[in-house]
Parts: C-alpha cells; structure tokens; sequence
C-alpha cells in the first residue's frame, strides 16, 4: 500500500492531464489556480479589521481556514496524495462549520437550544469533530457531502431573501448563488464530462472552480455579515464597500462597521 504522502495515493484524480508542464507538479493549472485564497484571505482580514474587533475575533478563524483551503488544495492537486485530499476536504469542513457557528441566525437553531450560540456551537463543532474522523472512511464520498451543505445554506437565504426588502443585501445573495451555481457547474462538468473536455482539449474547468469559488467566498461573507447585523448588531450600519475602488466596475466586496454615533455624524 502506498504512503498517503506519495504522488497519486489518491483515488481523486481531475480531468487536467498530469504532469504536462512539470514533473514535480501533477495537475498544473488545477495548483495555480488556488492563488487568489492566498491572496483574498489576508486582504479581507485587513480590509475587515474594524468589523472583526466588533462583531468577533473568531471571524479570523475563517479567513485562515480560507488561505488554508488554497494551501491544501494547492498540495492535494501537485501530487494527488490521499493527505493532500483529506487536508483539503477537512479545511473546507472547518470552514462551513466555523461559518455556522458564528453567523447562523438564531431563529434557525434546533429549538431545544433555546437560541444559545454557545451551546450550537459546542453542538456544530462535536459534529464536526465526528465527521472529520469519518471523511477517512470514505474519501471519494466527501466532496460531494461537502457540496450538499450549500442546499442548506441556499434554503436559508431563500427564507431570508423572500423576507427582506434591503436592495444590497438582496443584491449580495443574488451574486453569491448566481457565482455558486456557475462554480459548482464547472466542478460537476470536469468530474461528470472528463472525456467531452479532452475531446475538444479543455479539461480545465476544475480550474475554473477554484477561481469561481474563491471569488464565490468574499460575496458570501459580505452576505452572511449583513444578514447578521439584522439579529445581533441592530445598533450599527454594515456598509459594502469595494477593493480597490467602490467606483470600479469589479472589486472585492467587503463591509465596513458604523455605530450610532458614526451614523449621526
């Protein structure tokens, strides 16, 4: 049996022909595409600063989680080791499970909970725990649970779109589903309809995938802290704002915190 550390000691393998450009890196284009998560992950923590000290420290959990997702996939993705895999997929599990700990709206906890964010998150995080025991029993399996916990999440910004009048906020849900959508098309074609894209020499949507789902994150995050701020920061303004320029036809969106006196001045 070979070491999980070995090259191709995974069982996922993408449609990118291996080892084309290099001999250390087996899926080039499928590496170097997971840039931008090293790259937006620190940009949001400084951009986000002033809202991370407000809201809570743990938000910088997230962010690090996000720069370690571009790391493991970067690592799973140059030798397509089952350890490149796991890390990988549990930084992603960890992400989804940090997000649902500090920005899921109380009205959406178990009712047994009684609205306690602690006790939802010891609840999240034991179930947590469990499942990153479990992705090693079966590997294969776990990408596709991963993408099943976005019908969750789309439920609840269904519910919540349908109830709020706020132009931006539905406008951030519009963009966050619209970008998951084309991202999670891209994943499903490159693992669904391999020999199609070799066919007509385009096996590069998993490429694609990362930097969809890299942009997908920023949007999401804006969403969910405004979303938020409705249940637990009724008191102050999120405003969205835009890397580099609000003025520029893309950005990075972000959000900026304003209190009761920031908002009579």
């Amino acid at each position: 049996m070979p070491s999980i550390l070995a090259y191709q000691s995974s069982e996922v393998d993408w449609c990118e022909s291996n080892f084309q450009y290099s001999a250390l890196v087996a899926e080039f284009f499928n590496t170097f595409s997971n840039v931008p998560f090293l790259v937006f992950g620190p940009l949001l923590m400084f951009l986000m600063r002033p809202y991370i000290q407000k809201r809570s420290p743990y938000i910088s959990s997230t962010l690090v989680l996000f720069v370690a997702i571009g790391l493991s996939s970067m690592y799973f993705h140059m030798t397509l080791s089952f350890l490149g895999q796991m890390l990988d997929e549990i930084s992603i599990l960890w992400l989804l499970a940090s997000s649902y700990c500090i920005w899921m709206p109380r009205c959406y906890f178990p009712a047994f909970l009684h609205g306690n964010r602690a006790l939802f998150t010891y609840l999240v995080v034991g179930t947590t725990t469990t499942s990153t025991f479990l992705t090693f029993l079966r590997p294969t399996v776990n990408a596709y649970a991963l993408n099943s916990i976005a019908l969750h999440i789309l439920y609840i910004v269904r519910l919540e779109y349908k109830k709020t009048k706020d132009k931006e906020l539905r406008h951030m849900m519009e963009v966050s589903v619209f970008l998951w959508a084309c991202a999670l098309a891209s994943w499903l074609s490159d693992r669904l309809l391999c020999s199609f894209w070799q066919w007509i020499h385009f096996s590069y949507l998993h490429s694609v995938w990362h930097l969809l789902i890299s942009l997908t994150f920023p949007y999401c995050l804006v969403t969910m802290a405004l979303l938020d701020a409705i249940y637990e920061l009724p008191d102050h303004t999120i405003k969205v704002r835009y890397w580099p320029q609000d003025t520029w036809l893309v950005g990075l969106p972000y959000v900026e915190i304003q209190g009761d006196s920031d908002k009579n001045c």
